[in-house]
């Protein structure tokens, strides 16, 4: 009987099917990521917080009424989580600028002399004191530009001084002017804080003029004065002269643009090709815009051009002028040197200056005006009405 042999087949062997498919890895390695990043973000704010917590244990915005008022909230069902702790930051910020404004930033020790025999104005910046803090570490790093004006192409400044609010410069400047022109100019202190990888900011400005009223000038005179808030520093941008009257009668108000000084140069030529845009504004909205004509490679244009508005007298008390100064540019886009504003909402010099018009009407009064930059107190007018033409 013959024997059956079986003969099995070879087996192949079979790999187990991979625990983790290139899709779960894939997954996996976003978690991983998402995982990293809320790590360093948890950790980011807790630094922030300690920090917070060390640099503001003395800020008033921190206090044990705002703290009963959170718990209030979280007992309303608001929670913690709905607080946003850089709020209080900003508030602190806005809190202690608005400080600035209302007082000063320090002070300023320095001593004038001028020497008759020379014709000079010699000026020593000694020291000072009481700075803001403008870095985080709690300190600045200041530093002092000095003008004579009118005059901005002399322009000196001091050292910077790291890591302090009490700098001691003890440096000495010097003007040449003649005696009989001191009562034309003004001494004009911008007081820095130096920032490496950014703009610098302006702490605070010291003017002096009426040097003949000074006790003891022309001899050796030492001041100490007050560094007052600024928001930008407009030492460069120049100042522009115009006259108002209003013709309540007719219901015109006519701005005479007579001329305009020390622009800032816009060209690399060193000069530029200044004209005024005048808008009227209602309300935040701008009703009508006039310019004048172009000056050619000037800072020193004369306008001496007429621009008329019909505004009725029962809207004259709605209705504000802005003005720009705008350097033409033929081949890109018009250029703003400096702005300033009239009204009766306007600050300082534009509000004196528009009651003074409403004060005697049918007469034209003229003023200086020191152009500004398009910051946020002029920013929503500027956007809404000086676009380049």
């Amino acid at each position: 009987m013959a024997s059956v042999v079986s003969v099995e087949a070879p087996v192949t062997p079979v790999s187990p099917p991979p625990l983790i498919s290139p899709q779960t890895t894939c997954s996996f390695t976003v978690l991983w990521w998402c995982l990293l990043l809320l790590i360093f973000s948890v950790h980011h704010l807790y630094r922030q917080g300690s920090i917070r917590r060390h640099m503001n244990l003395s800020n008033p915005d921190f206090n044990v009424a705002q703290f009963q008022r959170q718990d209030s909230l979280t007992g309303m069902g608001l929670g913690l989580g709905r607080l946003k702790p850089e709020l209080y930051k900003q508030r602190s910020l806005e809190g202690d600028e608005g400080g600035r404004r209302s007082g000063g930033c320090g002070r300023l020790h320095f001593i004038l002399k001028f020497d008759c025999d020379l014709e000079q104005l010699i000026v020593k910046i000694h020291k000072a004191e009481d700075l803001p803090a403008k870095d985080f570490s709690g300190t600045s790093d200041p530093y002092v530009k000095i003008y004579l004006l009118p005059d901005r192409k002399t322009k000196h400044q001091t050292k910077v001084h790291r890591k302090t609010l009490n700098p001691v410069f003890d440096e000495v400047f010097l003007f040449p002017v003649a005696y009989s022109e001191l009562p034309t100019r003004k001494l004009h202190f911008s007081v820095y804080d130096f920032d490496r990888f950014s703009h610098h900011d302006i702490i605070g400005q010291v003017v002096v003029d009426n040097f003949l009223d000074l006790v003891d000038f022309p001899r050796e005179t030492k001041l100490c004065r007050e560094i007052q808030y600024v928001s930008s520093d407009n030492v460069d941008l120049g100042d522009l002269m115009f006259s108002l009257c209003y013709l309540p009668t007719a219901g015109r108000l006519t701005i005479t643009m007579i001329k305009a000084r020390n622009l800032k140069a816009m060209d690399i030529t060193g000069a530029s090709d200044p004209y005024v845009k005048v808008s009227l504004m209602c309300d935040g909205r701008r009703l009508k815009k006039r310019k004048t004509s172009t000056k050619r490679n000037t800072l020193n244009p004369v306008y001496n051009e007429a621009i008329v508005f019909d505004v009725p007298p029962e809207n004259i008390d709605q209705i504000s002028l802005l003005i720009a100064v705008m350097d033409y540019d033929r081949v890109g886009h018009n250029e703003v040197i400096g702005v300033c504003r009239v009204g009766n909402d306007a600050e300082s010099l534009g509000r004196d200056h528009w009651s003074e018009m409403l004060t005697y009407p049918r007469k034209p009064v003229a003023h200086w005006h020191s152009l500004v930059e398009v910051t946020t107190v002029f920013f929503f007018f500027f956007f809404l009405c000086v676009e380049c033409v």
